[in-house]
């Protein structure tokens, strides 16, 4: 599955210029994802997949596609990411028939994605079987073929899987982002939708339940990484052909990046088998990977300021791929209340005698 990922990773590198632009989705690379095997990957084998992700030397190696997947091109990254999750949801909360059906939908090529963010004016609820409002910073949108979205019930949020056609519902006018151009970002007005009850995934709250809620973070940690490590290797390759990697400050650079990226992927492969082993308690795997999102944004922008400084003002135009790149790990890093996660597994370390782990 790692030559499937840098198989797709590289011919998304060749890509990744041309579509960075408004509005533009990676659409072959998710049929390379789909050829090579991987949006069926994550499903257990008595569904049809390779069991990625499902136990902690699989989730290892997960965690080292989605590397793989984020260096090549980051906005493919989250996609895939997203798919992912959709399908580990689904798995985690599903009937046996909607795991078939979600199933048989990846084997087809079809994508998943997750869609939380409500529009603050007109949260997605639903009432009666039908929904009301619409989902904002979707990535994917227009695009994804079933969309995993949080309702709000009279009993608590609940996990729909919804089917969409091509550009259905989807408008992308509003991602005005410096980077990541090419997800497909934007808002999906669900608005008088009717939703069968077969599309009722797990029970209202199961969302939100821990430690899968908090703790899947460690795979976009994963996609961060993979840019970072391709941002690191752009810095070296243009110092290389400049012949200034003799230089011995940007020989300093170049190690401490190369330190902070090592630091980053041990936190994150260790986060990935934290959350397959049953026997740590939940608390234990949300309190580890809210610290791994602390280690992982601060490597990633010790490596952006070096490559940056490394490259200079060339760095910043372009076609240089280090411009595009910087811009999508930048946009990438700022995931939500990045504070409250450190101080959160800060406070479980405190609460612990002999180790946290």
């Amino acid at each position: 599955m790692l030559a499937s990922a840098q198989r797709v990773a590289s011919f998304a590198r060749l890509r990744a210029q041309k579509l960075d632009r408004d509005g533009a989705f990676p659409e072959d690379e998710i049929t390379a994802l789909a050829e090579e095997g991987l949006l069926a990957a994550p499903l257990p084998p008595k569904l049809g997949g390779g069991g990625l992700g499902q136990d902690a030397g699989s989730a290892a190696l997960l965690a080292q596609v989605l590397m793989q997947i984020g260096a090549g091109s980051l906005p493919l990254g989250r996609i895939y990411e997203g798919h992912v999750n959709a399908l580990g949801l689904v798995l985690a909360y599903g009937g046996p028939e909607q795991q078939r059906r979600a199933a048989a939908d990846a084997l087809a090529g079809r994508l998943f994605g997750v869609w939380n963010t409500d529009d603050r004016q007109r949260p997605l609820c639903m009432e009666g079987g039908v929904l009301r409002g619409r989902k904002i910073l979707a990535s994917g949108a227009g695009w994804v073929g079933r969309a995993l979205v949080t309702a709000a019930t009279p009993d608590g949020p609940l996990m729909l899987l919804l089917p969409l056609s091509r550009g259905e519902r989807a408008d992308l006018s509003g991602w005005t982002a410096q980077g990541m151009r090419a997800s497909a970002t934007g808002a999906v007005d669900f608005e008088g939708m009717r939703v069968p009850s077969s599309a009722l995934i797990g029970e209202a709250g199961d969302y939100q339940r821990q430690p899968v809620f908090s703790g899947g973070a460690w795979r976009f940690l994963a996609v961060q990484t993979g840019g970072a490590a391709e941002l690191l290797s752009l810095m070296c390759r243009h110092l290389r052909e400049l012949g200034r990697d003799s230089d011995p400050h940007q020989r300093v650079r170049a190690g401490e990046s190369a330190a902070a990226l090592e630091t980053a992927t041990l936190w994150v492969e260790r986060a990935a088998r934290h959350m397959a082993q049953d026997a740590l308690p939940p608390e234990a795997k949300v309190a580890y990977v809210n610290l791994a999102r602390g280690v992982v944004e601060r490597a990633a922008l010790e490596i952006l300021t070096h490559a940056q400084r490394s490259v200079g003002l060339m760095g910043f135009m372009r076609p240089h791929p280090m411009e595009r790149v910087a811009r999508d790990l930048a946009t990438y890093l700022r995931q939500p209340a990045p504070d409250l996660a450190l101080q959160m597994g800060g406070a479980f370390v405190l609460e612990q005698e002999g180790g946290p782990w």
